[in-house]
Protein backbone atom coordinates (compact mmCIF):
# COMPACT_ATOMS: atom_id res chain seq x y z
CA UNK A 1 0.00 0.00 0.00
CA UNK A 2 2.92 2.34 0.75
CA UNK A 3 4.18 1.72 -2.78
CA UNK A 4 0.80 2.77 -4.18
CA UNK A 5 0.81 6.01 -2.14
CA UNK A 6 4.34 6.79 -3.34
CA UNK A 7 3.26 6.04 -6.93
CA UNK A 8 0.43 8.59 -6.63
CA UNK A 9 2.66 11.28 -5.11
CA UNK A 10 5.47 10.78 -7.62
CA UNK A 11 3.01 10.40 -10.49
CA UNK A 12 1.19 13.64 -9.62
CA UNK A 13 4.44 15.59 -9.20
CA UNK A 14 5.78 14.39 -12.55
CA UNK A 15 2.37 14.88 -14.18
CA UNK A 16 2.17 18.56 -13.18
CA UNK A 17 5.81 19.22 -14.08
CA UNK A 18 5.66 17.50 -17.47
CA UNK A 19 2.34 19.15 -18.37
CA UNK A 20 3.89 22.57 -17.73
CA UNK A 21 6.91 21.74 -19.92
CA UNK A 22 4.60 20.38 -22.63
CA UNK A 23 2.51 23.57 -22.63
CA UNK A 24 5.54 25.87 -22.74
CA UNK A 25 7.14 23.89 -25.58
CA UNK A 26 3.91 23.74 -27.59
CA UNK A 27 3.19 27.46 -27.14
CA UNK A 28 6.76 28.42 -28.11
CA UNK A 29 6.60 26.32 -31.30
CA UNK A 30 3.21 27.79 -32.24
CA UNK A 31 4.53 31.30 -31.61
CA UNK A 32 7.64 30.57 -33.70
CA UNK A 33 5.47 29.61 -36.69
CA UNK A 34 3.35 32.74 -36.38
CA UNK A 35 0.16 31.45 -34.78
CA UNK A 36 -1.93 34.35 -33.38
CA UNK A 37 -1.56 34.83 -29.61
CA UNK A 38 -5.26 34.38 -28.93
CA UNK A 39 -5.24 31.01 -30.70
CA UNK A 40 -2.19 29.90 -28.71
CA UNK A 41 -3.97 30.74 -25.48
CA UNK A 42 -7.31 29.17 -26.40
CA UNK A 43 -6.18 26.10 -28.35
CA UNK A 44 -2.55 25.21 -27.56
CA UNK A 45 -2.59 26.11 -23.88
CA UNK A 46 -6.13 24.77 -23.50
CA UNK A 47 -5.05 21.44 -24.95
CA UNK A 48 -1.87 21.35 -22.88
CA UNK A 49 -3.51 22.05 -19.53
CA UNK A 50 -6.06 19.30 -20.24
CA UNK A 51 -3.41 16.83 -21.40
CA UNK A 52 -3.14 15.24 -17.90
CA UNK A 53 -6.88 14.51 -17.85
CA UNK A 54 -6.78 13.19 -21.42
CA UNK A 55 -3.90 10.80 -20.84
CA UNK A 56 -5.10 9.60 -17.42
CA UNK A 57 -8.64 8.97 -18.66
CA UNK A 58 -7.44 7.23 -21.85
CA UNK A 59 -5.17 4.91 -19.87
CA UNK A 60 -7.93 4.23 -17.34
CA UNK A 61 -10.35 3.36 -20.13
CA UNK A 62 -7.82 1.07 -21.81
CA UNK A 63 -7.29 -0.74 -18.51
CA UNK A 64 -11.02 -1.15 -17.88
CA UNK A 65 -11.42 1.44 -15.11
CA UNK A 66 -14.33 3.62 -16.34
CA UNK A 67 -14.88 5.15 -12.90
CA UNK A 68 -11.44 6.76 -12.93
CA UNK A 69 -11.89 7.96 -16.53
CA UNK A 70 -15.26 9.60 -15.95
CA UNK A 71 -14.56 10.70 -12.39
CA UNK A 72 -11.36 12.40 -13.52
CA UNK A 73 -13.16 14.39 -16.23
CA UNK A 74 -16.19 15.51 -14.23
CA UNK A 75 -14.26 15.81 -10.96
CA UNK A 76 -11.75 18.09 -12.69
CA UNK A 77 -14.59 20.30 -13.94
CA UNK A 78 -15.98 20.61 -10.42
CA UNK A 79 -12.50 21.28 -9.04
CA UNK A 80 -11.76 23.88 -11.72
CA UNK A 81 -14.86 25.97 -10.99
CA UNK A 82 -15.40 25.49 -7.27
CA UNK A 83 -11.85 25.13 -5.93
CA UNK A 84 -9.66 26.94 -8.46
CA UNK A 85 -11.91 29.86 -9.43
CA UNK A 86 -13.29 30.03 -5.88
CA UNK A 87 -9.84 30.29 -4.34
CA UNK A 88 -8.58 32.62 -7.08
CA UNK A 89 -11.54 35.02 -6.73
CA UNK A 90 -11.17 34.95 -2.96
CA UNK A 91 -7.58 36.14 -3.33
CA UNK A 92 -8.45 38.74 -5.98
CA UNK A 93 -11.84 39.39 -7.68
CA UNK A 94 -11.85 38.23 -11.31
CA UNK A 95 -13.01 40.80 -13.86
CA UNK A 96 -14.04 39.38 -17.25
CA UNK A 97 -13.13 41.70 -20.13
CA UNK A 98 -12.72 39.25 -23.02
CA UNK A 99 -15.56 39.12 -25.54
CA UNK A 100 -14.43 35.64 -26.60
CA UNK A 101 -14.67 34.28 -23.05
CA UNK A 102 -18.13 35.80 -22.62
CA UNK A 103 -19.16 33.84 -25.72
CA UNK A 104 -17.64 30.64 -24.31
CA UNK A 105 -19.64 30.81 -21.06
CA UNK A 106 -23.04 29.96 -22.61
CA UNK A 107 -21.36 27.35 -24.84
CA UNK A 108 -19.92 25.59 -21.78
CA UNK A 109 -23.36 25.66 -20.16
CA UNK A 110 -24.94 23.95 -23.18
CA UNK A 111 -22.11 21.39 -23.34
CA UNK A 112 -22.65 20.55 -19.67
CA UNK A 113 -26.35 19.99 -20.37
CA UNK A 114 -25.34 17.62 -23.20
CA UNK A 115 -23.16 15.66 -20.77
CA UNK A 116 -26.10 15.29 -18.39
CA UNK A 117 -28.39 14.16 -21.20
CA UNK A 118 -25.94 11.47 -22.29
CA UNK A 119 -25.58 10.11 -18.75
CA UNK A 120 -29.33 9.95 -18.19
CA UNK A 121 -29.28 6.23 -19.06
CA UNK A 122 -26.15 5.49 -17.00
CA UNK A 123 -23.51 5.02 -19.68
CA UNK A 124 -21.43 6.66 -22.38
CA UNK A 125 -21.63 4.55 -25.53
CA UNK A 126 -19.25 4.80 -28.46
CA UNK A 127 -21.95 6.72 -30.33
CA UNK A 128 -22.15 9.19 -27.43
CA UNK A 129 -18.36 9.49 -27.54
CA UNK A 130 -18.39 10.21 -31.29
CA UNK A 131 -21.03 12.91 -30.72
CA UNK A 132 -18.84 14.53 -28.05
CA UNK A 133 -15.75 14.45 -30.27
CA UNK A 134 -17.72 15.84 -33.23
CA UNK A 135 -19.00 18.74 -31.12
CA UNK A 136 -15.45 19.26 -29.87
CA UNK A 137 -14.10 19.54 -33.42
CA UNK A 138 -16.86 22.01 -34.26
CA UNK A 139 -16.08 24.18 -31.24
CA UNK A 140 -12.36 24.10 -32.05
CA UNK A 141 -13.20 25.32 -35.55
CA UNK A 142 -15.27 28.16 -34.06
CA UNK A 143 -12.45 28.95 -31.63
CA UNK A 144 -9.92 29.20 -34.44
CA UNK A 145 -12.25 31.52 -36.35
CA UNK A 146 -12.66 33.72 -33.27
CA UNK A 147 -8.91 33.74 -32.68
CA UNK A 148 -8.27 34.94 -36.22
CA UNK A 149 -10.97 37.65 -36.06
CA UNK A 150 -10.70 39.01 -32.51
CA UNK A 151 -7.17 40.42 -32.72
CA UNK A 152 -7.88 43.23 -30.24
CA UNK A 153 -9.49 41.05 -27.57
CA UNK A 154 -8.42 41.63 -23.94
CA UNK A 155 -7.30 38.02 -23.63
CA UNK A 156 -4.95 38.47 -26.60
CA UNK A 157 -2.82 41.17 -24.95
CA UNK A 158 -2.52 39.14 -21.74
CA UNK A 159 -1.36 36.05 -23.65
CA UNK A 160 1.17 38.07 -25.66
CA UNK A 161 2.73 39.29 -22.41
CA UNK A 162 2.95 35.70 -21.11
CA UNK A 163 4.53 34.42 -24.32
CA UNK A 164 7.27 37.04 -24.08
CA UNK A 165 7.93 35.99 -20.48
CA UNK A 166 8.39 32.31 -21.47
CA UNK A 167 10.24 32.82 -24.78
CA UNK A 168 12.64 30.01 -25.78
CA UNK A 169 14.60 28.83 -28.82
CA UNK A 170 12.89 26.49 -31.28
CA UNK A 171 15.24 23.58 -30.48
CA UNK A 172 14.58 23.90 -26.78
CA UNK A 173 10.85 24.11 -27.49
CA UNK A 174 10.94 20.85 -29.49
CA UNK A 175 12.90 19.18 -26.68
CA UNK A 176 10.39 20.16 -23.99
CA UNK A 177 7.46 19.21 -26.23
CA UNK A 178 8.83 15.68 -26.70
CA UNK A 179 10.18 15.20 -23.17
CA UNK A 180 7.04 16.63 -21.60
CA UNK A 181 4.80 14.29 -23.59
CA UNK A 182 6.86 11.18 -22.76
CA UNK A 183 6.99 11.96 -19.04
CA UNK A 184 3.30 12.90 -19.09
CA UNK A 185 2.33 9.46 -20.39
CA UNK A 186 4.69 7.61 -18.03
CA UNK A 187 3.57 9.57 -14.95
CA UNK A 188 -0.10 9.05 -15.88
CA UNK A 189 0.38 5.28 -16.00
CA UNK A 190 2.08 5.42 -12.60
CA UNK A 191 -0.71 7.56 -11.16
CA UNK A 192 -3.49 5.30 -12.47
CA UNK A 193 -1.76 2.19 -11.13
CA UNK A 194 -1.38 3.73 -7.67
CA UNK A 195 -4.98 4.97 -7.64
CA UNK A 196 -6.39 1.55 -8.60
CA UNK A 197 -4.27 -0.17 -5.95
CA UNK A 198 -5.48 2.22 -3.22
CA UNK A 199 -9.08 1.94 -4.34
CA UNK A 200 -8.93 -1.83 -4.16
CA UNK A 201 -7.00 -1.82 -0.89
CA UNK A 202 -9.49 0.42 0.94
CA UNK A 203 -12.59 -0.84 -0.84
CA UNK A 204 -13.25 2.59 -2.36
CA UNK A 205 -14.75 2.81 -5.84
CA UNK A 206 -12.63 3.91 -8.79
CA UNK A 207 -15.16 6.70 -9.32
CA UNK A 208 -14.50 8.27 -5.90
CA UNK A 209 -10.74 8.12 -6.46
CA UNK A 210 -11.21 9.75 -9.86
CA UNK A 211 -13.48 12.48 -8.48
CA UNK A 212 -11.12 13.42 -5.65
CA UNK A 213 -7.40 12.56 -5.65
CA UNK A 214 -6.91 12.28 -9.41
CA UNK A 215 -9.24 15.18 -10.26
CA UNK A 216 -7.39 17.54 -7.92
CA UNK A 217 -3.99 16.26 -9.06
CA UNK A 218 -4.66 16.69 -12.77
CA UNK A 219 -6.14 20.17 -12.10
CA UNK A 220 -3.00 21.45 -10.37
CA UNK A 221 -1.64 23.08 -13.59
CA UNK A 222 -4.84 25.14 -13.88
CA UNK A 223 -4.67 26.06 -10.19
CA UNK A 224 -1.09 27.30 -10.41
CA UNK A 225 -1.54 29.21 -13.67
CA UNK A 226 -4.85 30.81 -12.59
CA UNK A 227 -3.48 32.09 -9.28
CA UNK A 228 -0.31 33.42 -10.93
CA UNK A 229 -2.33 35.08 -13.71
CA UNK A 230 -4.70 36.74 -11.26
CA UNK A 231 -1.84 38.07 -9.12
CA UNK A 232 -0.51 39.70 -12.31
CA UNK A 233 -3.93 41.16 -13.07
CA UNK A 234 -4.42 38.82 -16.04
CA UNK A 235 -7.98 37.91 -15.08
CA UNK A 236 -9.05 36.71 -18.51
CA UNK A 237 -6.23 34.14 -18.58
CA UNK A 238 -7.35 32.85 -15.17
CA UNK A 239 -10.93 32.36 -16.36
CA UNK A 240 -9.84 31.19 -19.81
CA UNK A 241 -7.79 28.38 -18.24
CA UNK A 242 -10.88 27.03 -16.51
CA UNK A 243 -13.31 27.48 -19.42
CA UNK A 244 -10.91 25.87 -21.88
CA UNK A 245 -10.10 23.01 -19.54
CA UNK A 246 -13.77 22.26 -18.81
CA UNK A 247 -14.64 22.26 -22.52
CA UNK A 248 -11.78 19.87 -23.21
CA UNK A 249 -12.70 17.64 -20.25
CA UNK A 250 -16.40 17.37 -21.07
CA UNK A 251 -15.95 16.82 -24.79
CA UNK A 252 -12.46 15.52 -25.63
CA UNK A 253 -11.51 13.68 -22.41
CA UNK A 254 -14.83 11.83 -22.05
CA UNK A 255 -15.07 11.41 -25.83
CA UNK A 256 -11.62 9.82 -26.11
CA UNK A 257 -12.20 7.54 -23.10
CA UNK A 258 -15.66 6.50 -24.34
CA UNK A 259 -14.43 5.77 -27.86
CA UNK A 260 -11.73 3.48 -26.46
CA UNK A 261 -14.15 1.62 -24.18
CA UNK A 262 -17.83 2.37 -23.44
CA UNK A 263 -18.22 3.84 -19.94
CA UNK A 264 -20.91 2.28 -17.73
CA UNK A 265 -21.48 4.11 -14.43
CA UNK A 266 -23.89 4.07 -11.52
CA UNK A 267 -26.92 6.38 -11.21
CA UNK A 268 -25.13 8.50 -8.59
CA UNK A 269 -22.89 9.98 -11.29
CA UNK A 270 -25.91 11.69 -12.85
CA UNK A 271 -27.85 12.49 -9.66
CA UNK A 272 -24.83 13.70 -7.68
CA UNK A 273 -21.76 14.56 -9.74
CA UNK A 274 -23.32 15.81 -12.99
CA UNK A 275 -25.90 17.83 -11.06
CA UNK A 276 -23.17 19.50 -8.98
CA UNK A 277 -21.14 20.18 -12.14
CA UNK A 278 -24.21 21.64 -13.85
CA UNK A 279 -25.07 23.88 -10.89
CA UNK A 280 -21.51 25.20 -10.68
CA UNK A 281 -21.41 25.85 -14.44
CA UNK A 282 -24.69 27.79 -14.28
CA UNK A 283 -23.37 29.86 -11.37
CA UNK A 284 -20.18 30.62 -13.31
CA UNK A 285 -22.28 31.69 -16.31
CA UNK A 286 -24.33 34.06 -14.11
CA UNK A 287 -21.26 35.47 -12.31
CA UNK A 288 -19.04 35.87 -15.35
CA UNK A 289 -21.35 36.88 -18.17
CA UNK A 290 -22.02 40.38 -16.92
CA UNK A 291 -25.77 40.59 -16.36
CA UNK A 292 -25.29 43.03 -13.49
CA UNK A 293 -23.69 45.82 -15.44
CA UNK A 294 -22.54 46.91 -18.90
CA UNK A 295 -19.41 45.65 -20.54
CA UNK A 296 -18.11 42.87 -18.32
CA UNK A 297 -18.80 40.27 -15.69
CA UNK A 298 -17.07 39.92 -12.37
CA UNK A 299 -16.54 37.12 -9.87
CA UNK A 300 -16.17 38.91 -6.52
CA UNK A 301 -14.79 37.61 -3.24
CA UNK A 302 -18.21 36.72 -1.85
CA UNK A 303 -18.96 34.62 -4.94
CA UNK A 304 -15.50 33.08 -4.75
CA UNK A 305 -16.16 32.11 -1.12
CA UNK A 306 -19.50 30.58 -2.15
CA UNK A 307 -17.79 28.50 -4.85
CA UNK A 308 -15.11 27.36 -2.41
CA UNK A 309 -17.76 26.45 0.19
CA UNK A 310 -19.57 24.40 -2.46
CA UNK A 311 -16.37 22.46 -3.16
CA UNK A 312 -15.77 21.78 0.53
CA UNK A 313 -19.39 20.65 0.97
CA UNK A 314 -19.22 18.38 -2.08
CA UNK A 315 -15.94 16.80 -0.97
CA UNK A 316 -17.29 16.30 2.55
CA UNK A 317 -20.36 14.59 1.09
CA UNK A 318 -18.14 12.24 -0.94
CA UNK A 319 -16.06 11.46 2.15
CA UNK A 320 -19.19 10.75 4.17
CA UNK A 321 -20.49 8.42 1.47
CA UNK A 322 -17.29 6.39 1.78
CA UNK A 323 -16.55 6.50 5.52
CA UNK A 324 -19.89 7.49 7.05
CA UNK A 325 -21.37 4.07 6.82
Amino acid sequence: MLTAFLAILIGLALLVWSADRFVEGSAAIACHFGMPSLLIGMVIVGFGTSAPEMVVSAISSLQGNPGIALGNAYGSNITNIALILGLTALLSPIAVHSRVLRKELPILTVITALAGLQLWDGDITRIDAVVLLTVFVGIMGWTIQQGLRQKDDALCSEIEAELKTHAMTINRAYFWLGAGLIILIASSRLLVWGAVEIAHGFGVSDLIIGLTIIAVGTSLPELASSIIATRKGEHDIALGNVLGSNLFNTLAVVGIAGSIHPLAVGPEVFSRDVMVMTGLTLSLFIFGYGFRGPGRGRINRFEGAALLAAYIGYTAYLANSVFGG
